[in-house]
């Protein structure tokens, strides 16, 4: 199925002036399904999906190597053995989908610098500070052997999605992809085998082909295969990191584009001088343009409403307008999500920055959410701070009475914190001593010491600062000319008891 992004793209062009069958050749589609999508003006159809015909893996594959191999004879077996009525195209596809077709082996022996013909990705794991703290990146580059041009970006962590958006960034900033793209034997591209044997992830076989480029896996231990990338990790060790702070891992990003495809592709390497910008545009002719529009990748989520109309995705929470509530399909972008309901788009949302949990985002251009969601956490962080900033006796207190985790953590901190609210500071400090000093951990009774103290007097209470000049305050001074308050009330109620 085209997606909508893809379908507005068209019509766009078609607006613009762009024939039919260019615009097929541009997008790779067919001319009668571009003028399908002219027809619809670019809006998805509202059609029911029939049913797709489902066969179980493990059966498929049992029986490809049954008939060694013979897509026809699976063919034959399926509808006459099985009873399975499916299409030859359909099986071949599911063939191809679990790898079990034949794949035409690829040489990935050390080749020369050719323009057009290679570029290579790997990922180097770092140790870096962020705002002072020690933290765990994963470095990915992008390398392009003739020209030396890099593209760099790090991630808290690398996955098969993550890998999927960086090489959509990275292409689609430089415009052009090589033939070939040398990888390492990672599982997140290859689905088994190794080296020349090494089969790729149909679904990453399909996305390569987007960009016009395919997958190929060095032998086992042969890492120079790809020593231009090699190196370009030694280069970010050498060159990016000594000298740099970075705030935070959009911070360690904004600067390490700017290394990468600024400074480092405008400056003479190696030993021939050679500066990575100006080879890249000798090597244009020879590689392959890219599409006018390639679809972002995207990873899909189900998720339902709760009462309050959110929907959480990676500890965050997502809020869709209006009253209804339904199961919605999400749409994660590498930087934004859009929520479907019944193929319409509810709204677009932006991801927070690395690291925030627990809050809650409108869509882009609508309105505050009118309540908090049912399954916000609610953290004590702050409520505990202002405890242990008292003084060194509540500090010591809280380091002995204080659960390790979970809900009696919170909860011993809510009470604490409830019962320092409605006390005057003296008179905790001195109630917190004596339930440190007798081990108690029980908020009632410490709410007994405080009554306790309160009633024998115990206590000294620093009296407040008061300015001096608040004789000359306006609201001082209006208050001079109003009527005396009658406290005989009180008097009443003292000579009652």
């Amino acid at each position: 199925m085209i997606g909508p992004d893809k379908r507005k793209a068209v019509y766009l062009l078609h607006e613009e002036g762009m024939g039919v069958r260019e615009i097929a050749r541009t997008m790779k589609i067919s001319a009668n399904t571009v003028m399908r999508i002219i027809a619809q003006k670019g809006e998805m159809p509202q059609t029911v999906r029939k049913d797709k015909i489902d066969i179980d893996s493990d059966l498929l594959a049992n029986l490809y190597t049954k008939c060694r191999g013979r897509a026809q004879r699976v063919y034959e077996k399926l509808t006459e053995e099985e009873g399975i009525d499916v299409a030859y195209s359909t099986l071949t596809r599911m063939l191809r989908e679990q790898g079990l077709s034949k794949k035409p082996s690829q040489r990935c022996g050390q080749v020369p610098d050719k323009p057009g013909e290679e570029m290579q990705h790997d990922t180097s794991p770092y140790r870096v500070q962020l705002a002072g703290r020690w933290t765990s990146v994963q470095g990915s580059l992008l390398y392009f052997r003739y020209s030396k041009i890099r593209y760099l970006k790090f991630y808290r962590s690398f996955n098969r999605f993550r890998m999927k958006c960086f090489f959509h960034e990275a292409l689609t900033y430089w415009g052009y992809a090589a033939e070939v793209c040398i990888i390492d034997n990672t599982n997140l591209a290859r689905l088994r085998g190794t080296g020349t044997n090494a089969v790729i992830v149909p679904e990453m076989e399909r996305f390569a082909k987007q960009y016009g480029f395919r997958f190929v896996c060095h032998e086992k231990g042969h890492a120079n295969r790809k020593a231009g990338n090699e190196r370009g990790f030694y280069t970010v060790e050498t060159n990016f990191f000594p000298g740099r702070s970075f705030e935070s891992i959009e911070d360690m990003n904004r600067q390490a584009f700017e290394w990468a495809t600024k400074r480092s592709a405008n400056r003479p390497t190696g030993k021939t001088r050679l500066i990575p910008s100006v080879a890249f545009e000798h090597e244009i002719p020879y590689l392959k343009k890219l599409p006018p529009y390639i679809e972002p990748p995207y990873q899909v989520h189900e998720r339902g409403t709760d009462q309050y109309g959110y929907a959480s995705v990676d500890g965050n929470f997502y809020w869709i307008p209006g009253t209804t509530r339904h199961d919605v399909k999400i749409l994660e972008y590498a930087t934004h999500l859009k929520i479907y309901h019944a193929r319409k788009v509810l709204g677009r949302y932006p991801i927070p920055p690395d690291g925030v949990k627990n809050e809650v985002i409108p869509p882009e251009g609508g309105p505050r959410p009118p309540r908090r969601p049912v399954y916000r956490k609610k953290p004590t962080a702050h409520e505990e701070k202002t405890l242990r900033s008292l003084c060194e006796t509540v500090d010591r207190y809280l380091n002995f009475a204080l659960p390790k985790s979970g809900k009696p953590r919170h909860r011993f901190v809510r009470a604490l914190f409830g019962l320092y609210r409605k006390t005057a500071s003296a008179v905790f400090v001195q109630a917190v001593e004596r339930a440190l000093k007798y081990r108690v951990t029980d908020i009632k009774v410490i709410e007994n010491i405080v009554f306790i103290i309160l009633k024998d007097g115990s206590f000294d209470i620093t009296s407040p600062e008061v300015n001096p000049d608040f004789q000359n305050r306006e609201a001082y001074i209006e208050g001079c000319f109003e009527d005396e308050t009658d406290l005989s009330i009180y008097d009443r109620e003292n000579d009652g008891e």
